[in-house]
């Protein structure tokens, strides 16, 4: 299963996903305000995490184990983790709501596919500084590049390359970022030189 080979679904693979089950049926069920139980929920339940984390509730995936979070990490309501290969976030990643991100796939022969069930995975990295738009699709064995924005709804069925803005079904890359994008936060909507001034005193901000 690990090395992307046909695999098929065990008693132990599936007392693995119960066990992943348990801790996300209580982190689900969370009293919104409990951050602290939040957070040692998600450490307990995650290969591992770094600094500042925060997953909005519900979150559903497979194993848990298979998945590692960089620093500054952010996931909005609803994201979907198949994590039967491993899920690598960089740092400073945002995730919009209604993400899924699935690293599981079936043969694509019926007789394959039906009779014998076999299954296989691919891994999923997503890089440093990369937000993911609403509704985003990512499929197994995708990559995707550093600083990179992925518009919502697309469906990433192939590897994005650092420094772009990618969208559609499937997701392609619509241009790479530039000197416009660090005057214009959006569209026509300037940075102004109060916000830079800002930045520059080292004012603090939270997310």
């Amino acid at each position: 299963m690990m090395n992307g080979e046909l695999y098929h679904q065990t008693p132990e693979l599936f007392e693995m996903r119960l066990k992943a089950r348990d801790i996300l049926y209580k982190y689900n069920n969370l009293n919104y305000r409990d951050l602290d139980e939040r957070k040692r929920l998600l450490k307990a339940l995650l290969g591992s995490v770094g600094e500042n984390y925060f997953i909005e509730l519900p979150f559903h995936l497979d194993y848990g184990f298979n998945v590692t979070l960089g620093d500054n990490f952010f996931a909005n309501t609803n994201l979907m983790l198949l994590d039967t290969a491993p899920i690598e976030f960089g740092n400073d990643v945002l995730v919009a709501p209604n993400v899924s991100i699935y690293t599981a796939g079936h043969a694509l022969d019926p007789e394959l596919r039906l009779r014998t069930g076999a299954e296989y995975a691919f891994p999923v990295k997503i890089g440093n500084n990369v937000w993911i738009g609403g509704s985003v699709t990512i499929c197994p064995g995708v990559t995707i590049g550093d600083n990179s924005v992925i518009g919502a709804g697309a469906v990433v069925t192939k590897s994005i390359p650092a420094n772009s803005l990618a969208y559609g079904n499937p997701a392609k890359v619509v241009r790479q970022f530039d000197e416009h994008d660090k005057q214009f936060y959006s569209k026509q909507r300037r940075v102004t030189q109060e916000y830079l001034d800002k930045v520059a005193s080292g004012a603090s901000f939270h997310r």
